[in-house]
Formats: C-alpha cells, sequence, structure tokens
C-alpha cells in the first residue's frame, strides 16, 4: 500500500472515528474495519462523479450495514460531495444535519437508499442491478452500451443474518444478475458478542449454492488483493459475486480492537488518540485531514468525471444515430407520462357489470402497460390471482432481461425491497404484488418506500373475510388499520370500476409517495354514483335529498354497496341518509377544509363507518356520537357470503346501526 493510498484509508478511519466521538453517539467499529475495501472500492473502481452525483450510468453503491454512517459520510465529504463539510461531520446525529445516525435517501447527495434496517440494502441493491439489466437489454446497441454499471452493496454479518438477503440473494442467482457484487465485512462480532453464538453456517457455501461466484480476502486491509477480487468479480460475466473480506472490527483502535464494544458506542476521548497515534496519524486535532489527502481525493474525482466525459458523448452519438432510442429513452424517465390519461377516455372505460376489483385492476394494469414504457412488475408467486401479468411483454429471466414481468418467487420481503430498488436507480415505476393479508411481510419495506419518498405500487389483493374458505390466516382484518398509520403512504381501496382505474391513476402519477392498492377477491356491482371525485379520497356516492342529511354512512371497498342499500332501505322507512364513499383517507384528509366539510358536515353527528376491518382510525371521521359495523375478531372459513353475514355486514345490520345513532 502507497503512503497516500495508506493516508487516505486512515483518513476515513480518523474522520469516522471523531464524528462518533463528537456525537457521543454511534457506531465507530465498522468504519474502522472497512475503512480499507471501502477506499479501494470508491478511489480505484468505481464509476462515480461527485460533480454529478445523479449521472445515469454511474456505478451503484449501497452501504446495507447502515449504522457504519460514518464511514459513509467520510466518503462522500472527502471526495467532494454535494459540498458535505468537515462542520458537516462535526454535526453527526445532530437535528437538521446532513449526517443523520444511518444514511437517508434525499437527504444526504450521494446517498442511494435509506438504510437502517439491516438486510434492507442487500435486496435494494438486487432490485438496482435487475433495472440496470432491464434497461441495458431494453436501450443498449452494437457499439453502444449506455447502460453498463455496477451494482455494489456493502453489509456485515447481520446483514447476512437476516433473512431478507437470504431471499434476495437466492433470487439475484436465480437470474444470473452479474453486475451486482456484494462486499461482505466479515469481522465475526455482533452486539453480544462473538456471531458463534448464534451464526456458525459456512456464508462461502451458502452463496455457492445460490449460484454467485465467491471470493475470500483473508486480509481486510490488503488493498491490493481486495481490488483484484473486485477486478475478478467484475469479469465474471454470468453470475453475481460475494466478495467475502476478512476485517478486525475496530480496527487500529488498540483497546477496542476486534471487540463487541467497538461495534455500537464512541470509542473515548483517550482511546481516540492512541487510535491516531497507532496509525500514525499526523495529528491529534479533531476531523484534522492532511492537505495531500484531499488533493488525492480531488484527482480521483476529476479523473471520475472524465468517465462520465465520455460516457456523455457516447450517449450523444447514441442518440444522433438512433433517434427513435432518444425518444424512448426521454419516455423511460419522464415522471409525468401519465398525467394526459386523466381525460384519456379509453383509459376510464370499463364493461357494466359486476366484478372484482382484483380483475379490474389487472385490466388496468394491460392498459398502463402500452402507456408507461418504464411500468413494470410483478408477484410472490401470485400473479394469476393478483391479476399483475402483462401481457405480451415477456418474463424477466436469465435469459430475457428485457422481460417487463417480474417473478420474484414466494419471497414478499425480498420482493418489496427489490421494488424500492428498481424505484431508486431511475427510469423504472414499479409495482409488487401480493395478497393483502401478507402484507405483514411487505411492510418493513413499505416503510422504507415511504420513508424515501418513491413511488412503489403495493398491489394487495383478498382484501377482507371475502377471501372466504382460506380462513383466519388469509383474511385480513387489521392490515388496512397498519398501513394506514404510515406517514406518506397512500391506501386506496376501491369499490369499483371507476374508484379502480382513479387508484391506479393515482399510483402511476404520484412521484413521491407510495400507494396500496387493496383489492377483492369477489365480484362488485358498479356503482352509480362513483366518479373521478374517488381521486379526492372520499366523496359522495349517493346523496340524501334533503341538503343536510339525517345520517352519513361511510364505506370502502365491497361495503360501499352494502352502504347503498342501507339507505334506500332507509328512505322506505322516512330516514335521509348521504354515503360517501372513502377509498383512501390520506387523500380526503389532503382535501381542503370547505371540501371535508362540504362531504361531512359538522352538523350532522350521526355517522357509521362500514368495513370489513377493525374500526381503528375511522374514529377521526365518525366521532363520539356515531358507530362502527366492522371486524372485532379474527375471520373464520367459510364461503365468503355466508362470513359477511356472520360478522354483521349485511343491509340489516346496518339500517340498524344507523337507527342506533339517530
Amino acid at each position: 500500500m502507497s503512503n497516500i493510498d495508506s493516508m487516505s484509508v486512515n483518513a476515513l478511519r480518523v474522520l469516522s472515528a471523531d464524528a462518533v466521538q463528537k456525537a457521543n453517539s454511534g457506531h465507530p467499529g465498522l468504519p474502522l474495519g472497512a475503512a480499507a475495501m471501502a477506499y479501494e472500492l470508491w478511489a480505484k473502481h468505481m464509476n462515480h462523479n461527485p460533480k454529478n452525483p445523479k449521472w445515469p450510468n454511474r456505478d451503484r453503491f449501497i452501504l446495507s450495514s447502515g449504522h457504519g454512517s460514518s464511514l459513509l459520510y467520510s466518503l462522500l465529504h472527502l471526495f467532494g460531495y454535494g459540498n458535505l463539510s468537515i462542520d458537516d461531520l462535526a454535526q453527526f446525529r445532530q437535528l437538521d444535519s446532513l449526517t443523520p445516525g444511518h444514511p437517508e435517501y434525499g437527504h444526504t447527495v450521494g446517498v442511494e437508499a435509506t438504510t437502517g434496517p439491516l438486510g434492507a440494502g442487500m435486496a435494494m441493491a438486487v432490485g438496482m442491478a435487475m433495472a440496470e439489466a432491464h434497461l441495458a437489454a431494453k436501450f443498449n446497441k452494437e457499439n453502444f452500451p449506455i447502460v453498463d454499471h455496477y451494482t455494489y452493496v456493502l453489509g456485515g454479518d447481520g446483514c447476512m443474518m437476516e433473512g431478507i438477503s437470504s431471499e434476495a440473494f437466492s433470487l439475484a442467482g436465480t437470474l444470473g444478475l452479474n453486475k451486482l457484487i456484494v462486499l461482505y465485512d466479515s469481522n465475526k462480532i455482533s452486539i453480544e458478542g462473538g456471531t458463534d453464538i448464534a451464526f456458525t453456517e459456512d456464508v462461502k457455501m451458502r452463496f455457492d449454492a445460490y449460484g454467485f461466484q465467491t471470493q475470500i480476502v483473508e486480509d481486510g486491509n490488503n488493498l491490493d488483493e481486495i481490488g483484484a477480487a473486485i477486478e475478478a468479480a467484475k469479469a465474471e460475466k454470468t453470475k453475481p459475486s460475494l466478495i467475502i473480506v476478512k476485517t478486525k472490527i475496530g480496527f487500529g483502535c488498540p483497546a477496542k480492537e476486534g471487540k463487541a464494544s467497538a461495534h455500537g458506542e464512541p470509542l473515548g476521548a483517550e482511546n481516540i488518540i492512541a487510535l491516531k497515534e497507532n496509525l500514525g496519524w499526523p495529528s491529534m486535532d479533531p476531523f484534522y485531514v492532511p492537505e495531500e489527502v484531499y488533493a488525492n481525493y480531488k484527482t480521483i474525482a476529476d479523473n471520475n468525471a472524465k468517465v462520465e466525459e465520455a460516457w456523455n458523448a457516447l450517449f450523444k452519438k447514441y442518440c444522433d444515430t438512433y433517434p427513435e432510442m432518444k425518444e424512448l429513452w426521454e419516455k423511460q424517465h419522464d415522471l409525468d407520462i401519465a398525467k394526459d390519461l386523466l381525460n384519456n377516455e379509453d383509459f376510464w372505460a370499463y364493461e357494466d357489470k359486476a366484478d372484482a376489483t382484483r380483475n379490474l385492476s389487472g385490466m388496468i394494469i394491460n392498459r398502463i402497460k402500452d402507456l408507461v414504457p418504464s411500468f413494470i412488475g410483478g408477484s410472490a408467486d401470485l400473479a394469476p390471482s393478483t391479476k399483475t401479468y402483462m401481457k405480451n411483454e415477456g418474463d424477466f429471466s436469465k435469459d430475457n432481461y428485457g422481460g417487463r414481468n417480474l417473478h420474484f418467487g414466494v419471497r414478499e420481503l425480498a420482493m418489496a425491497g427489490i421494488g424500492n430498488g428498481l424505484a431508486l436507480h431511475g427510469g423504472l415505476r414499479p409495482y409488487v404484488s401480493t395478497f393483502f393479508v401478507f402484507s405483514d411481510y411487505v411492510k418493513p419495506m413499505a416503510r422504507l418506500s415511504s420513508l424515501m419518498g418513491i413511488p412503489v405500487t403495493y398491489v394487495l389483493t383478498h382484501d377482507s373475510i371475502g377471501v372466504g374458505e382460506d380462513g383466519p390466516t388469509h383474511e385480513p382484518i387489521e392490515q388496512l388499520a397498519m398501513l394506514r398509520a404510515m406517514p406518506n403512504f397512500t391506501v386506496f381501496r376501491p369499490a369499483d370500476a371507476t374508484e379502480t382505474i382513479a387508484g391506479w391513476y393515482y399510483a402511476i402519477t404520484s412521484k413521491t409517495t407510495p400507494t396500496a392498492l387493496v383489492l377483492t377477491r369477489q365480484n362488485l356491482p358498479q356503482l352509480a354514483g362513483s366518479s373521478k371525485e374517488a381521486l379526492k379520497g372520499g366523496y359522495v356516492i349517493a346523496d340524501s335529498v334533503k341538503e343536510v342529511p339525517d345520517a352519513i354512512i361511510l364505506a370502502s371497498g365491497s361495503e360501499v354497496e352494502l352502504g347503498i342499500q342501507a339507505k334506500e332501505e332507509l328512505a322506505k322507512e322516512g330516514t335521509d341518509v348521504r354515503v360517501v364513499s372513502m377509498p383512501s383517507q390520506e387523500l380526503f384528509d389532503a382535501q381542503s377544509e370547505e371540501y371535508k366539510e362540504s362531504v361531512l358536515p359538522k352538523s350532522v353527528r350521526a355517522r357509521v363507518a362500514v368495513e370489513a376491518a377493525i374500526d381503528f382510525g375511522w374514529g377521526k371521521y365518525v366521532g363520539l356520537d356515531g358507530a362502527y359495523v366492522t371486524m372485532k375478531s379474527f375471520g373464520a372459513s367459510a364461503p365468503a357470503n355466508l362470513l359477511f353475514k356472520k360478522f354483521g355486514f349485511t343491509k340489516e345490520n346496518v339500517v340498524a346501526t344507523v337507527k342506533s345513532v339517530l
């Protein structure tokens, strides 16, 4: 290792340790141990340009072990990303700083994904590699490899223990994603001590079984050995690669090296000094970096800028040679391409017959795929049931990366993480799908979609006790409340064709919010009063005769029909009721106070919410004087019509409940 390389690696170590020490909070162990492999990758093998962090053909890097964020911030600072300053490093983990405790996408320039939940970054990296493979198959021409980059992900023992990584890498091996390179920081330490207490498997053999190329670097400080392994991984053209790099957690700190205590607490002032002395650092001052180190990083960054310049020239020639591909490229990356569908009559057309909203969704998916070239997606082995297969678009596979139908296998958690990676990569608008009850498996990665503000669409079918014979394990009860509880997440449960189309229109035009479309298995009628007003989240679908109704019934999805039936029955008895369809509480809450008052006038206190789920969340609309026709237990196994009767979802019960609040 040359002297400047050694100093550049140690700069990462001391900056990371100083940041954690000043914050009196954080994880210095990983940065100290993994600094050498991070430097070797970023300085000598990875195509990236700090002057243009978003250039399309950059290599992607994800720090799956997000607790080691001080390492990533030190890299970004030294390479000159976004003017991330020493002062920013000194504000590590402080309020409103650019250096939060875990990397946050969209918050700090150069951070490709929000990481923290261990293993999540692994799945998102698989999604990014799938995106690169798909776009390369779609756009590359002979002598014009305009999509040609790698996805690198760095994680540790915790990432390898989490099940999501097994799910994701099993699929990556099946798909032969050779542009995916996994760097495994193998230090054999976890919070409770040595990993042998809970993790003794042979990870290399595991990845061999997945179909990865596998290599072991015995010395995590040997830049030449690390570099050779990275180049060997890049040379592999049929498989993804795993590079196991054996490191020492807390490297360089005499009192902490190799110990669990190095993982998640500051080193301490005396140990910081001992670290710097041990590394031969020229100053004991916090956040000191020699000028020759800054100069080295700047030289590397300037050379990387030339790589982008060469790509820009290639891309210009490509556009001149293939003007039709230039037009397709622009459409592929146009986030507003679907906006005009609001007034497209063909897009909103449907047959006036009873149908399940999952079937109607499938119809719309097959319209969208012809109108939105970036549209791509699939299911967790459930496409025939969730109706999410795009006709005539081919299957994404090792033999055909150009296919738009993704097959995730029975891997809901990784599927959602991969969906995030597809969206983060750019150029794709993904959807993923499973049964609604299995949103329990999906939820952690859906939460990251919300946190990152990326518009992944979750198609969740079999939405209630209407699943019927499959019984309570497959009948979602509390899942609507779970998803509605997430900030920046839109849940849309449509009642018929028009509302289903509205839900899809919202989903494919959203830029910063993920959407869950919650859909029925059973057939529903087309409702006379449904309209594009559904895009407001809640609207009057069947109004009272009087300007101020006697009572209001609120419902979503399959229960809207029930509300309308109850209204008609109550009218025979002289009770004048308004029915409000509320496919999306989030969209309704975003409307003006005037609009919300026009739909739910405060003067009408007699209100009843009807939904085949628990009542949690409806109280803000129903109020203290209202009532609920909702689930109060898990479901049962029987035909759907018998279950709806058993649990009170009948016209008679809704009528009686309305009477009880009048």
